[in-house]
């Protein structure tokens, strides 16, 4: 059982997203977890779960902030996704991964602090597309997603594996006493 922690976009945006994605028939993304932004990943989050209470003072001590999701890029070329900036996510992964303290080993397998590239993922070939597919639904995102949203995040979502390579929400932790609003 692994989970990992992301950032969920505004419900409107997140269903813009679920509609695009469901264009493609083979597109098995949604099949795997919501759209969202990973914030920290699995290395560190062990299934003792002794990690949740540092990640919630973090995050109690963590004022909400804003992102923006912007154009679509690819990773290589087996994954597209939408780039998403915010200063305060830096922060706020960077908080995070000192306080879970994962190996070094850990840190450069899951691409986290200097690697570390925040972005939502649109496909991947490893979920059912292939490379045209992925090129085509780049385009297509251009056009279909945006305005590129700006929105306020007051929570962290922890996900937990519950089959392999298949997430569900496990908890949502607000910040700054923030209650979540979903």
């Amino acid at each position: 059982m692994r989970f990992f922690i992301g950032i969920v976009p505004s419900d409107e945006y997140k269903k813009r997203l679920l509609d695009f994605h469901h264009k493609w028939k083979n597109n098995r993304i949604t099949d795997v977890v919501e759209p969202h932004i990973t914030l920290k990943a699995q290395g560190g989050l062990t299934t003792d779960e002794k990690w949740l209470s540092k990640v919630k003072e973090v995050c109690n001590n963590f004022n909400s902030f804003q992102i923006t999701l912007e154009k679509p890029m690819f990773f290589g070329e087996d994954i597209l996704y939408l780039s998403a900036t915010s200063n305060e996510l830096y922060k706020l992964h960077k908080s995070i991964v000192r306080v879970i303290s994962p190996s070094n080993d850990l840190i450069k397998k899951f691409f986290e602090l200097d690697d570390f590239v925040p972005h939502m993922t649109l496909g991947k070939i490893n979920y059912g597309l292939s490379n045209k597919e992925l090129r085509e639904m780049g385009n297509l995102a251009e056009k279909e997603l945006i305005p590129f949203p700006t929105f306020e995040v007051r929570f962290v979502r922890v996900y937990q594996e519950i089959e392999p390579n298949k997430y569900r929400k496990f908890l949502d932790i607000p910040l700054n006493n923030i209650i979540p609003t979903t």
